[in-house]
């Protein structure tokens, strides 16, 4: 069974928010929630709750959907007028209040109104499944499983899958394909026990951070400043976390896993019930969501944004506990470039901090092997992608040492868990023959397999060299005669190192024979932020304005080289693609992209334009759409061969490139990107990570069948002087109104000069060297102006946009 349909039962935050993602994937959902019990609070609609959670996200930021469209495909709905649709669906995720009662009700409602055979599944985060199924029909129990997404389940890319004894392995199977796939999940299995494998390790963490703060008296900054990047965890830390996700939620969790443990699990010895708490959530400090939490913004200076931390004292929580943030330097922070062992060795009181939370912390992960999944893997890859920590606990003791990590629990008074005994002086990871493999409950070593369909540059470099290397990039064989081009550099932005690398990387797929097609694509987690602009600054404050204009017009003829190659190019971004990283993919001949692309030309953003091609290739992408768009139209009303040319109608490409440039316009997604006009119709998109590569291989694949390159165009029709004089006016409306700085006239005057093609009539045609020179010399113009300069300055200060 495939699954072409879905319900979702509560449109609360998370109901919804799994409804939104389901949409994203372009699989109809049905949103069903209770009938308001005040219908006249809401106007008579029996439908307000799912209706209103949708509008809701409509306007929510960071978006759940992935372009606003999307929500077209969720059918609002009640759970006494709608019942009856629940015949057609395949797969019915519950997501109600967790009350056991008001989920046993729920299901035996839904068992009777669903088709049969159809899959049903909670997403509960705290009763485990077998307390779930009592109570219900045999063949609920089939069909039944637990789902558990995280929130936001848009972005956070675990989901966590437990079966129970009775559950179809078939509908298991189908279940997880969907959800890696389709939604784009890591889909780790776990056992039935309390709070499965990332809030049962990550609420330990939190609570032992907490703890450790209180007990070594070390402030919030301190501990958030160590147990962050210096560890491999997200820069929120600890507090910064808890902030994050609601301080109310944290003693719920807590009730929830000290309701179901076992009595001599080492969390019940941990936790202490701390009045602050409970004092803050009943001063409205629940985090971010409220009036602020172990941080907040200095309420008597509104303008200023003066981050103050909280002073903690366990005894009680007061508003004078606030103390302006500070900014810690400390060794131990600093040592996080040497590794996770020296953090923890670091004699100051961040390392000893360290310590302290992740002895305990890792120390546990170490006791739960067996019980809470079956391998080390499974448990890692739940902490990865549930909490975003680059290392699993068990990467993490290999990166301390088994071994030391081990004499370190006994020189504490700890017991010394089972697996780290049978490990002896052993790592829970390594390379046999070529394969990664994990350390078993069973003593023995076995293969990570990945699921078919995914493809690792990491896995890729552990059994082979790179084909081409330098400071900035690598070239590596991904097999079938498929190269692949990895940046290296920071941000992984683009220098003369990544055009040197680029350009040896074409001639070699050219003149060699076994080599049929390039993918540009890399791990990192954003594809690229552009061009180096510290670099370039740097040469400009040492008046090397030849070599400047040299950098631009090397970045043109390599990007040009890309397009025009006898081979294929790929690009397969995930994460920020900005000013040159887009422009990379705007010069490909196709892109595979990660659902989760963020892209957009932003030079304008630092008073400057695109320099390598972005508006030459905007103009023709637009006027490319124009085009097709005008045959679609013709066929609609049965007209065919109808003779079209931009000779007379070039405005409104023109006139788009310029509002998509002009207005930085980002793409939130990839398929905003689509709508946008950065990538085409039929461009592709990859909604799980880990396909991304394998995704991109085989459309480069595809496409090196029979592959012609494009021909240089000689004939670009754009507006001319007219052309030029209707986007001045415009600008000049948006100066008038305050909504354009006095400098975006001055930027949006360069851009127009080059989308109108210059000192150009409206009826001659450039070339696209010539629109290339011409883009080249309006931005050596720009980067002349003192206005440039400071903006660019600006942004790397402040890392954001001046807006004067």
């Amino acid at each position: 069974m495939n699954i072409k349909s879905i319900a979702v039962i509560g449109a609360g935050v998370m109901g919804s928010g799994i409804a939104a993602q389901v949409a994203n994937a372009g699989v109809p959902v049905l949103l069903l929630d209770i009938v308001p019990p005040d219908l006249a609070k809401f106007g008579g609609n029996r439908n307000a709750f799912s209706e209103g959670a949708v509008e809701k996200m409509l306007k929510t930021d960071p978006a759940p959907f992935m372009r606003k469209s999307n929500a077209k495909l969720i059918t609002c709905g009640n759970l006494e007028d709608d019942l009856n649709k629940l015949k057609d669906i395949d797969w019915i995720i519950e997501v109600v209040v967790e009350n056991l009662e008001i989920k046993h009700k729920t299901y035996q409602t839904l068992d009777k109104h669903r088709k049969k055979g159809s899959i049903i599944s909670s997403n509960t985060s705290t009763i485990p499944l077998h307390k779930l199924a009592e109570g219900q029909s045999a063949a609920f129990k089939k069909d039944f499983m637990i789902t558990h997404f995280f929130n936001p389940p848009r972005y956070m890319r675990l989901l966590e899958l437990i079966v129970g004894k009775e559950t179809r392995k078939d509908a298991v199977e189908i279940v997880q394909q969907f959800c890696d796939i389709n939604l784009g999940k890591g889909v780790v299995r776990c056992h039935d026990t309390p709070g499965f494998i990332a809030n049962r390790l990550g609420v330990f963490w939190l609570t032992a951070g907490v703890n450790e703060a209180i007990k070594q008296g070390v402030s919030v900054e301190v501990a958030d400043a160590v147990m962050s990047k210096p560890c491999g965890i997200p820069k929120t830390g600890v507090f910064g976390l808890i902030d994050l996700v609601g301080i109310d939620l944290m003693p719920k969790l807590s009730d929830s896993l000290l309701s179901t443990l076992p009595k001599d699990d080492s969390y019940r010895s941990l936790f202490v019930d701390h009045k602050f708490v409970h004092d803050m959530i009943a001063a409205g400090y629940t985090g971010r969501k409220g009036k602020g939490g172990f941080y907040r913004l200095n309420p008597d200076k509104p303008g200023a944004k003066e981050k103050q931390a909280l002073h903690i004292s366990a005894d009680q929580f007061q508003e004078s506990q606030y103390e302006k943030a500070g900014k810690p330097s400390l060794a131990s922070i600093d040592a996080g470039r040497k590794g996770l062992r020296a953090v923890v060795e670091a004699d100051d009181e961040g390392g000893r901090y360290a310590w302290a939370v992740l002895k305990g912390t890792l120390h546990y992960a170490a006791q739960l092997v067996g019980e809470i999944a079956d391998t080390v893997h499974d448990i890692d890859e739940g902490m990865k992608l549930g909490y975003n920590w680059k290392m699993g606990p068990f990467e993490m003791i290999d990166a301390l040492g088994p071994d030391w990590f081990a004499g370190k629990l006994k020189e504490a008074g700890m017991s010394v868990p089972s697996i780290l005994e049978a490990l002896g002086k052993g790592t829970f990871y390594r390379i046999e023959k070529g394969a990664q493999q994990f350390f078993g409950l069973d003593g023995k070593y076995h293969d990570i397999k990945r699921p078919e369909g995914v493809l690792l540059l990491r896995d890729i470099k552990l059994t082979s060299e790179p084909v081409l290397k330098n400071k900035s990039a690598s070239v590596w064989d991904i097999g079938d005669g498929v190269l692949c081009f990895e940046h290296t550099s920071k941000m992984n932005t683009f220098d003369e190192d990544i055009f040197n690398l680029l350009e040896e990387t074409t001639a070699l797929i050219e003149k060699t024979e076994s080599y049929k097609a390039l993918v540009v694509y890399n791990e990192g987690s954003h594809f690229s932020a552009g061009a180096n602009l510290g670099l370039a600054l740097f040469m400009i404050n040492i008046a090397m304005w030849p070599q400047v204009e040299g950098f631009v017009s090397r970045g043109q003829k390599v990007f040009m080289g890309i397009k025009f190659a006898n081979f294929p190019t790929v690009s397969a971004p995930s994460g920020m693609a900005l000013g040159g990283g887009c422009e990379i993919l705007l010069a490909s001949a196709a892109v595979q992209a990660h659902a989760e692309t963020y892209c957009g030309l932003v030079e304008v953003g630092v008073g400057l334009l695109p320099g390598w091609g972005g508006c030459k290739e905007m103009i023709l992408r637009f006027q490319e759409r124009e085009r097709q768009r005008f045959a679609a139209d013709m066929q609609k009303i049965g007209k065919k061969n109808v003779w079209f040319s931009l000779d007379t109608t070039p405005v409104g490409a023109t006139r788009k490139a310029f509002e998509t440039i002009g207005m930085a316009s980002v793409a939130k997604s990839a398929q905003e990107a689509v709508e946008i006009g950065y990538f085409r119709e039929t461009d592709g998109i990859t909604m799980n990570r880990d396909r991304l590569l394998f995704d991109a291989k085989w459309k480069a694949l595809a496409l090196a069948k029979d592959y012609q390159a494009p021909q240089k165009r000689e004939d670009i029709h754009l507006g001319g002087a007219g052309a030029k004089l209707a986007l001045d006016m415009a600008v000049g409306d948006l100066r008038k109104s305050g909504k354009a700085t006095p400098y975006d006239v001055v930027v949006s005057d360069h851009l127009a000069t080059v989308l109108s093609g210059g000192e150009k009539d409206y009826k001659d045609t450039i070339s696209e060297d010539d629109l290339l020179a011409l883009e080249l010399r309006e931005f050596m113009k720009l980067l002349h102006n003192e206005g440039t300069l400071a903006r660019i300055e600006y942004m790397l200060d402040n890392g954001k946009p001046l807006r004067n």
